[in-house]
Formats: structure tokens, C-alpha cells, sequence
């Protein structure tokens, strides 16, 4: 199989990490070929042009009639226009989350993939997390969660709150396990470093009776990527950071005695879920079919993340 030619377009942050993992796949499996890397500063997609064939351009168009696929790593303020182009052109994205800034520009990019038979995925890296996948089938009917994701402050991505920055990955893993859109949502958020909301709270009533209670902040020292889950046969702590995850079930009663709870911790090979991803839109190209996180996944993530958002009461006396 020929390596599919993609390029990265965003050479911040997230889009070298991007470039770095592609060019690891090609070494290792000759599944990528990177054609280039797109950034508005020249410096930044030199530095980040690690693989043989890539070039450094500052406008993405220009790798256009060398790639089949690219990622889309710009801020998500210039999601739409990026990806809105490179559809046109029927090449096939994996972007970053959130999908877009807004719903009408998420609807759009998605009825504009399937137009074009275009592959759209969205980057909700916690799907691929190996305590996740481990995990994932064991969770049946959850009655209470409690998710932390706590990081200190990045100085990057603060084009959008902590919410759509952070929170959107737990909310897109609770839609998927509790297999529910939330009935309900209340929130409480706060800008501590920004303008924007850099620490919030929210709780979700789900239909059949779950409810999580979720806090997302990028102005915590300590880094912490948790969910704990609670349902009727045990409970789960899941450690994302870790990629730990530990179980507490019933065990069996002794002859006149009570049950006991029986502590297990599951055995987990530590993955990079980036590559993991990586080699899913790999797989998506090659058989036109989003494994994980494709358009309307990104969607739902995106329309509970506003509702987190538009729950939160108006600050008062901010500058």
C-alpha cells in the first residue's frame, strides 16, 4: 500500500506533536508520507518540517496538489475557513477539537465532507487512550460520574474557554459511555488568567437517571486527567494520565458474614494515543470509514460544550 501524503497545517503546539507522530508512523511503517507543514510563521513550519519530502510553506493551499489528507491544528476560531478549503479541494481532515467555533460552521464542514466523499475526523484524543479502550466495555448504566481534568496554565489555545479547550473531551467520553445527551445542565465558570473561562464546574442530568458532575481548569499546578464512575455491580477509577484504571466490585460474602468489595487493578499496556489516532484516520482514508470521532461525534461534543457554556449565569464587575 502506497503511504498516504498529508500535510499538517498549524504548526503551534499541537500541530508539531502532529508532524513529529506522522513522520514516527513513516519510519516505522511506511503508512505516511509528510508533504508539508502550513504555518503563518515561517520559523514555526521550518522547525516543525522534520520528515525528508516536507516542505515549509505559509499557506496551506499551496501543498494542495501534493497531499491526500492533511491535519488541521489552527486555532479553532480558523477551524471553518482551513477545513472548509481543504474539502473543496476533496482532500480528507482530521482536526483538532472542538470541530469548529460554532454549530452552523460544524453542520457545514460535516454536509460538506459527505458532498465531496471527503473523510472528516475530529481530534478527541481520549477515544484512543488505552485505559478507555480497556475499559470502555465494562461500563454498564453508570448512575454517578465525577470527571476532573486539571492543568496549569498552557498560554496557548486560549482562543476559547476551558470548556471547548478542555472540558469537551470528558463531555464527548460521557455522551459515549452513558450512551445519553444530557436532559439537563447546570454550570458555574470563572476567567482567573484570561478574559475567557479558564475554570468550570457542570453537572449533567442524563435521561435515564445518570448524573455527572465534571470541573475543567488550566490554572491548576497539579495536572490530573480523572474519571470515576459508579453503577449498581461496581466502580471504576480511571486514571487518563496514568492510563490506570482501578475496579471496585462485590465480592462474595463469607458463610454468615457481608460482602466484601474486592479492590483490582486492570492490567494496561501504555499507549500513545496520538499515534493510535493517527493510524485510525490512516485506516479511514484507506476504507473510507471514520473508525472513532467522525464529523457528528464532533458535533455532539460541541453542542454540549455550548450548553455547559450558555448554562453559566452572567459575571458581574469584570473589567
Amino acid at each position: 500500500m502506497k503511504p498516504l501524503r498529508i500535510a499538517v497545517v498549524g504548526a503551534g503546539h499541537m500541530g508539531t506533536f502532529h508532524a513529529q507522530k506522522v513522520c514516527t508512523l513513516a519510519a516505522r511503517e511506511g503508512s505516511f508520507e509528510l508533504r508539508g507543514v502550513a504555518d503563518l510563521l515561517p520559523g514555526r513550519a521550518a522547525a516543525a518540517s522534520v520528515g525528508p519530502r516536507a516542505r515549509p510553506v505559509t499557506d496551506f493551499r499551496e501543498l494542495l496538489p501534493e497531499i491526500e489528507a492533511a491535519i488541521v491544528a489552527v486555532p479553532t476560531v480558523d477551524h471553518f475557513a482551513v477545513v472548509e478549503a481543504l474539502l473543496q479541494a476533496r482532500i480528507d481532515v482530521l482536526v483538532e477539537k472542538p470541530i469548529a467555533a460554532t454549530l452552523a460552521e460544524a453542520e457545514k464542514l460535516i454536509t460538506l465532507a459527505r458532498e465531496r466523499g471527503c473523510i472528516l475526523q475530529v481530534g478527541h484524543l481520549e477515544r484512543f487512550n488505552a485505559a478507555i479502550r480497556t475499559v470502555s466495555s465494562a461500563i454498564h448504566k453508570p448512575r454517578f460520574i465525577e470527571a476532573h481534568r486539571l492543568s496549569p496554565f498552557p498560554g496557548r489555545a486560549t482562543d476559547v474557554d476551558v470548556v471547548r479547550d478542555l472540558m469537551i473531551h470528558d463531555l464527548d467520553l460521557l455522551q459515549r459511555l452513558v450512551e445519553e445527551v444530557p436532559s439537563q445542565v447546570e454550570a458555574i465558570g470563572v476567567p482567573v488568567v484570561t478574559r475567557r473561562v479558564d475554570i468550570a464546574n457542570a453537572r449533567l442530568c442524563f435521561p435515564g437517571g445518570c448524573v455527572a458532575n465534571v470541573t475543567a481548569s488550566r490554572v491548576t499546578p497539579t495536572p490530573m486527567r480523572k474519571i470515576r464512575l459508579f453503577q449498581a455491580d461496581g466502580y471504576f477509577s480511571i486514571d487518563l494520565l496514568e492510563q490506570e484504571v482501578t475496579i471496585a466490585e462485590r465480592g462474595l460474602a463469607e458463610p454468615g458474614g457481608e460482602r466484601q468489595v474486592e479492590l483490582r487493578r486492570l492490567s494496561i499496556d501504555p499507549d500513545d494515543a496520538l499515534l493510535q489516532q493517527l493510524r485510525a484516520f490512516g485506516r479511514a482514508c484507506a476504507r473510507r470509514r471514520v473508525e472513532a470521532a467522525d464529523g457528528d461525534d464532533g458535533l455532539a461534543a460541541l453542542r454540549l460544550a455550548l450548553r455547559v457554556i450558555e448554562a453559566m449565569p452572567p459575571l458581574e464587575g469584570l473589567p
